[in-house]
């Protein structure tokens, strides 16, 4: 028995390393992964391959689905005999699981990244700041970034989020009209580095590096002399390739007074909910505690 994992280049995620070790700790019933490498933008019929082949495999019980959440809803969601609303509402399938002898496809993005941005926003921060959010990328990360600072009590005064893909840009307002978001997103199409929008921002404002640029995709959405107003949040939901945009921000971290995140914690949330919907299991905040620190010693 093997859990499976569909992404990019999957034999280079330190989850390979990690894996093992939260298996023993969550007392799971295998310790190995099974990765499915699909380039991005992959062909449709690439990802009903996968889908079916994960599917009809007795000896995989459940997938996490990395970078190609949108692919795989869009070319495979009739695949599935089950779909959750966060899947539905946003266009994506992050955690694929076969209960009751049927496979179920569920988003956990809105979930994992409002607990991942929990622990670093301090309370109040955008009402005492008047800071705005400015997210770099409309995919499934971006959306569900932009979903969950929407509907928090403390949230943003104004939403920015770009993209080179106007597609990603329309799938982003039609659902935001679509679902009655009652904060106005302002979508900017760009084709190069975006400096100008962050110089723009108030102090205290947000931004996000949700284009996979650095990961995915080599390169950085900003150039290497971005400057950032006072006391912004900065999130690279990334945590390893190259990370450009993690690497500029740090540079400016003290002369700007800014908090950087990187995206380990946004990992450790999104494989623990998949983990556990895969396995049927439930987790604790002390056992993510656990999670995190065993991963850090073997990163």
């Amino acid at each position: 028995m093997s859990m499976g994992f569909v992404g990019v280049r999957t034999g280079e995620s330190s989850i390979r390393r990690i894996f093992p070790v939260w298996a023993e700790i969550l007392r799971l019933p295998t310790r190995e992964l099974t990765g499915f490498d699909l380039p991005i933008d992959a062909a449709r019929d690439d990802y009903r391959d996968v889908i079916t082949r994960i599917a009809h495999d007795p000896q995989i019980p459940g997938a996490l689905i990395t970078s190609h959440k949108t692919g795989v809803y869009r070319s495979a969601a009739d695949l599935f005999d089950e779909i959750d609303p966060d899947a539905e509402r946003f266009g994506e399938i992050s955690s694929l699981s076969k209960k009751d002898g049927k496979l179920t496809g569920r988003a956990f993005d809105p979930i994992t990244a409002g607990l991942a941005m929990e622990e670093f926003i301090p309370p109040d921060h955008f009402r005492g700041t008047g800071g705005e959010l400015l997210c770099l990328g409309a995919g499934s990360a971006g959306t569900a970034i932009i979903w969950y600072l929407a509907h928090r009590a403390d949230m943003p005064r104004r939403i920015f989020c770009t993209d080179r893909s106007t597609s990603r840009l329309t799938a982003l307002r039609a659902m935001l009209r679509r679902e009655r978001v009652r904060v106005h997103v302002d979508t900017v199409p760009v084709t190069g580095p975006v400096d100008g929008l962050i110089e723009l921002l108030p102090p205290g404002s947000m931004v996000v590096n949700a284009t996979g640029m650095g990961k995915d995709t080599p390169g950085s959405p900003i150039s290497e002399t971005c400057e950032f107003p006072s006391g912004c949040l900065v999130w690279e939901i990334n945590y390893q390739g190259t990370l450009d945009f993690l690497a500029t921000a740090r540079a400016r971290q003290a002369a700007d007074d800014l908090t950087v995140v990187d995206g380990w914690r946004y990992f450790v949330h999104g494989w623990a909910k998949v983990i556990a919907d895969v396995f049927d299991v439930g987790l604790t905040g002390e056992q993510i505690r656990q999670l995190s620190d065993a991963a850090v010693a073997v990163r």
